[in-house]
């Protein structure tokens, strides 16, 4: 189970996730991904859980993950990280017909004013816009606008340009502030369990971390549903996957429609909301001993294992 320092403490489906996967006969480490002494050759699968630091240090973690894939089965694997690290999948997923929030990307050598001129302009009824980071987690560096401040808007976008990363510009759709926000958790893209999730960015500018005292348990609509499978079956065919990913987590909102659409996909390190729903953790842990088959779970490692 790969973590780090800094997350650990605030990983609150790990203490869950291990007892359920001892219960289930797997041997589990903790190991921080940043670790030097770790010889990750020893383990018969990686797991990446909550390595939360790596949005400072994205390409160091990257290359990480380079060098696990060539040791041992990396879960979820080397190319849905990459692509899901990075909000530019929305636009993957919207090619292949599933609903999102509509999002314009801004990348380096963007005038700031000139392109959110153009979002308001092909969004005349957002009253609000939220501008965050094309990488990011835990609501970092995420800041909602009203209309009016867009000049403030655009500064903030130069600053985040300036600082290396790329943004993403996305309406605020005023659904979240009613019914808030649905993560909808999926084992082997099987449907376990689901949360609300309250709105995180106040009118005031203020923005709270998605702590525990914001979710509460909740079962998932049949449209929110419908669109988390399309958009995990979007994943896959993107990725050109042979198995369901053996997690995930789509998150969802309501447009101005009333429809779902997906706000997010995490596909690399989600926060699972195990605390929330009794038999997620040992669902997660049962997905996890198929996958990495018979022989693990009884302390056997595969015969045809090359160690490197």
């Amino acid at each position: 189970m790969v973590t780090d320092a800094e997350s650990l403490p605030i990983d609150f489906d790990m203490p869950l996730l291990l007892d359920a996967c001892r219960a289930t006969g797997l041997t589990i480490e903790v190991c921080a991904w940043d670790d030097p002494d770790v010889d990750w050759a020893r383990f018969d699968a990686v797991l990446l859980r909550s390595p939360w630091s790596y949005v400072e240090r994205l390409p160091e973690f990257l290359a990480w993950c380079e060098r696990v894939t060539e040791l041992a089965p990396l879960f979820n694997p080397l190319p849905v990280v990459r692509w899901s690290l990075d909000k530019h999948y929305l636009a993957d997923l919207a090619a292949r017909g599933v609903p999102v929030v509509p999002s314009t990307f801004i990348g380096p050598g963007t005038d700031p004013p000139a392109a959110l001129g153009e979002f308001l302009a092909a969004h005349p009824a957002a009253g609000e816009l939220v501008v965050k980071p094309t990488v990011g987690a835990y609501s970092k560096d995420v800041q909602r606008f009203t209309r009016p401040l867009a000049a403030e808007a655009a500064q903030y976008i130069g600053r985040l340009l300036d600082s290396g990363c790329q943004v993403i510009v996305q309406p605020y759709l005023d659904a979240i502030d009613r019914d808030g926000e649905t993560d909808m958790i999926y084992f082997n893209g099987v449907y376990s369990h689901a949360i609300r999730k309250d709105a995180l960015l106040l009118p005031d500018g203020t923005v709270n971390a998605p702590t525990q005292d914001v979710r509460t348990a909740r079962d998932a609509d049949e449209d929110e549903r419908a669109v988390a499978l399309a958009a995990l079956d979007a994943a896959a065919a993107q990725l050109g996957l042979a198995q369901p990913l053996l997690y995930g987590r789509v998150d969802l909102i309501r447009g101005d429609d009333g429809k779902p659409v997906v706000l997010e996909l995490e596909l690399c390190e989600p926060s699972l909301s195990l605390p929330f729903d009794e038999g997620g953790a040992l669902r997660f842990a049962r997905a996890l001993a198929e996958r990495v088959g018979p022989g693990v779970r009884q302390g056997r490692p595969p015969a045809a294992r090359q160690r490197t």
